[in-house]
């Protein structure tokens, strides 16, 4: 069995590429959502769902099933059960998780020693963000350089375990699904080039706060660093999800509400004897990738709870939103060998 994280993409380095490499990325891990598949021997190939959500990922996970098989040379039947899948196109990173997840069975399986960074060329993945890659097999915040000029897969420049006392509100919302495939690709092409002076305020910001608050559990600098990251790609990307810096109105609005209540500390101020102190640092907000997951990063549980329950009482939390509360990630994915007796011949 193997369990594979999802990963909060939060944001391009340069998407235009000024200085000849496209992409870059910044991403974290995080707990409470879990891709998990099995694969066993069979008589003939084949490949099971536990549920309507697993179904739907019938067809992506036999087509890569078939390219890990035309790669290795393995061909042998073998039964693949998708037991539980990260929702689709919401910015969790599911297409890439559930093809490593598959392909790390497959090369264990067979005893294959071949790196997750090649079982992803293999199956088409990471072609722009190297952080669903990195993530599978580290966890943690991490900063991928952007794929090669030859096509070759992201490299990992930077990977930093979260503070285990900081908290991430995911914010789903079940009405919008985020672009994926030609949608995507369509909407990065009709995007004008990210200016140059944006793309070095982005890296500023991910090498000067971001990277430096996560390794000291500095949270406002960090904060404010995704925070900056966040409005800049959103202030561009607006264009391609009707002018507004977050794929889903009703989760624009909560995060945003979010920032404002943190940032004056009224949720953190209702529980003031319970959490210790005021929410003074405000919170690092933003949208997962094209969304519609919308995220806020905090720096303790008391302030994360506080603050939900400041934003029901307020009522902008909308009837199709989902909020969870998890902690950042640090390890990848887990890989379980069940196998007790030798494989048939």
């Amino acid at each position: 069995m193997v369990r594979a994280p999802a990963r909060l993409h939060l944001g391009f380095l340069d998407p235009a590429g000024s200085l000849g490499r496209r992409f870059g990325s910044l991403g974290l891990v995080v707990s409470g959502y879990e891709g998990q598949i099995e694969l066993s021997a069979a008589a003939h190939t084949q490949i099971l769902a536990s549920g309507a959500a697993e179904l739907a990922e019938v067809e992506r996970a036999a087509h890569y099933l078939h390219l890990l098989q035309r790669h290795s040379g393995h061909r042998e039947p073998l039964q693949l059960r998708l037991l539980k899948v990260l929702p689709a196109h919401a910015g969790f990173g599911s297409g890439t998780q559930l093809a490593l997840a598959i392909a790390r069975a497959f090369a264990q399986w067979h005893r294959l020693d071949v790196g997750t960074a090649t079982l992803a060329q293999w199956l088409g993945r990471g072609q722009r963000s190297g952080i669903g890659v990195a993530g599978f097999d580290h966890g943690g915040l991490l900063v991928d350089g952007g794929p090669s000029a030859d096509g070759g897969p992201a490299s990992l420049l930077s990977r930093i375990p979260l503070p285990a006392a900081w908290r991430v509100l995911v914010v789903q919302d079940n009405a919008h699904q985020g672009l994926s495939g030609d949608s995507e690709r369509q909407a990065l092409a009709a995007l004008a080039p990210l200016p140059r002076p944006l793309a070095a305020d982005i890296c500023h910001q991910v090498l000067m706060r971001v990277l430096p608050g996560a390794a000291g559990a500095e949270f406002a600098p960090f904060a404010a660093g995704v925070s900056r990251v966040q409005q800049v790609l959103g202030e561009h990307f607006a264009s391609a999800q009707g002018g507004a810096a977050f794929g889903s109105p009703a989760v624009g609005r909560l995060i945003e509400w979010i920032a404002a209540a943190s940032r004056r500390g009224d949720a953190a101020g209702q529980r003031q004897d319970m959490a210790g102190d005021r929410a003074e640092h405000g919170a690092a907000i933003g949208q997962s990738s094209w969304g519609p997951t919308g995220f806020a990063i905090l720096p303790s549980q008391a302030q994360a709870d506080a603050v939900v329950d400041a934003a029901r009482a307020a009522n902008v939390v909308a009837a199709s939103l989902t909020v969870r509360i998890v902690s950042g990630r640090n390890i990848g994915a887990s890989v379980i060998d069940g196998r007790a007796a030798p494989r048939p011949r």
